[in-house]
């Protein structure tokens, strides 16, 4: 056995039964997150995105997979004999763990984008997810030069610094006990009558990232007295946070985090 297994067990392991109630209560199901209302503020860390410094270019991630396609470069992706390359579009957006895809490449910050674009950062009504910035996308793919947003997961640049706030707000700091839920849409062949729970300290959580029996970010993440909440979605680019106001601000002021309100998400 390796011993990474080894550590997050004895650092977080598995929480007694019943763990997920109060946010079942509050929330419903939990099938891709146990989403909270504010409690009593909230805010939306939005997940990273990067653009190459020569730009976003005119081809698109689908165009250009495409291209790789045709000159055999790669080999199409059939699964029950469905050529899913030929159904489907490349948006240039992945699914789970992220990270700065490194040299010649920086964060571009949604709030930039938006300016650039015209688009609002988040539409109103809506969730930050897929449907944003729909004035660069073409024909649904990013261009080339932009890397978007990943679903269901921060980035690991994005839950370092989170987990940074959150230990200066929690009374008692990296010692503060918690628990982390992952839904079993994260899981693969996940338990959906048993949620997959750990219980640890806030000053710890840093090891949740690498949990070997996934590609995600816990989908939620919560002090044991409940004064703050994390929840990132399955389907979502970004992470709804609530807790006190003070936390709230904290993330909204922030120079590494993107964070925003959105009014019609706190309930």
């Amino acid at each position: 056995m390796s011993e990474f297994p080894t550590a997050l067990t004895k650092l977080w392991p598995l929480a007694p039964a019943g763990a997920t109630d109060w946010l079942r209560a509050v929330c419903g199901d939990g099938l891709t997150g146990f989403m909270p209302p504010a409690m009593p503020d909230a805010a939306w860390v939005l997940n990273a995105m990067y653009e190459h410094e020569r730009g976003p270019m005119e081809t698109t991630h689908h165009e250009y997979h495409q291209a790789r396609l045709a000159d055999g470069s790669v080999q199409p992706h059939i699964i029950g004999g469905v050529d899913l390359d030929a159904v489907s579009v490349t948006t240039g957006g992945g699914l789970g763990r992220a990270e700065h895809p490194g040299s010649g490449w920086r964060r571009l910050r949604w709030a930039e984008l938006a300016r650039r674009t015209g688009d609002p950062v988040v539409p109103e009504g809506l969730l930050p997810s897929y449907r944003c910035f729909p004035s660069i996308r073409k024909k649904g793919s990013w261009p080339l030069g932009i890397v978007p947003p990943t679903e269901g997961s921060l980035d690991r640049e994005t839950w370092t610094r989170l987990l940074e706030i959150l230990t200066e707000h929690s009374p008692a700091g990296p010692a503060t006990r918690c628990l982390a839920y992952y839904s079993p849409l994260t899981l693969g062949a996940g338990d959906f009558e048993n949620p997959h729970v750990r219980v640890g300290k806030l000053g710890d959580a840093a090891i949740l990232y690498d949990d070997p029996e996934t590609d995600f970010s816990p989908s939620n993440l919560w002090a044991e007295d409940r004064s703050w909440c994390l929840c990132t979605d399955y389907d979502l680019w970004a992470t709804k946070v609530v807790g006190s106001q003070v936390l709230v601000e904290a993330l909204l002021s922030d120079s590494e985090i993107e964070a925003i309100r959105l009014p019609w998400t706190t309930t």
